[in-house]
């Protein structure tokens, strides 16, 4: 494969089946490891370290005590998977049994912030300033250093009244029982769009969105024809 080939959906939802460990999202591989021990995890954090050296393509790891938050994406073909992706991923799954880690897709998680705006254009470079953020093809803004929640415009000509909302994905096999969870907990869920998201609102009227995989087809289409421009 060449060095800037992205894998297409087809051909990633293959090498998937061969990733038990990992889930797709906003693309990127992503898997959370937990071993026994802290020492555990950070001999494991240096076995990733070293093959990410071996293979020259680094993830984002984030430690913490027992548990490793792994995510595999290559940024010079626009934030995509590649082979060079999966091939990581299968070697980071096989050290991670030699280090007696578990993998835990129940608790992936990606928080972004969404605005609610009829005119993005007017308002990204204040958000932009203000978080020292970056600016995407697409319009979105992301920390550069990887650690704050992303922040994207949804433009509407009729803005909801409370403009802000958490998007929250999490992967598609673990959706039913986190909005069941919601459910019991009082939220009102909105299951029109599903699977691509579930909007849920509490009693004060505050929402957020439930998202999978499935819903970056549909986040490709609203900014489709927009008028954001590359920073």
């Amino acid at each position: 494969m060449q060095a800037k080939d992205a894998l297409e959906p087809a051909a990633l939802m293959e090498k998937l089946t061969q990733l038990p460990d990992w889930r797709y999202g906003r693309g990127s591989l992503r898997t959370v490891l937990k071993c026994e021990t802290s020492e555990a995890a950070l001999s494991l954090f240096a076995a990733i370290g070293e093959l990410a050296q071996q293979a020259n393509h680094h993830p984002d790891v984030d430690w913490r005590y027992n548990t490793l938050f792994v995510t595999l994406t290559s940024h010079d073909v626009g934030s995509r998977v590649t082979g060079r992706d999966t091939s990581l991923a299968q070697e980071i799954s096989a050290h991670s049994v030699k280090h007696g880690a578990k993998a835990h897709p129940d608790l992936i998680r990606t928080v972004e912030i969404a605005i609610d705006t009829d005119a993005p254009q007017e308002i990204s470079s204040m958000w932009k300033t203000a978080l020292g953020y970056r600016e995407l093809a697409d319009g979105s803004l992301v920390d550069p250093s990887g650690r704050g929640p992303a922040i994207w415009f949804q433009e509407t000509e009729t803005p909801n009244p409370n403009r802000l909302h958490l998007d929250i994905t999490i992967p598609f096999d673990q959706s039913a029982k986190t909005l069941e969870a919601l459910g019991q907990s009082g939220a009102i869920l909105d299951s029109h769009s599903a699977p691509q998201f579930v909007v849920a609102t509490d009693h004060q009227g505050n929402r957020l969105c439930i998202c999978t995989e499935q819903e970056e087809k549909r986040r490709s289409e609203l900014v489709e024809g927009s008028n954001f421009l590359l920073e």
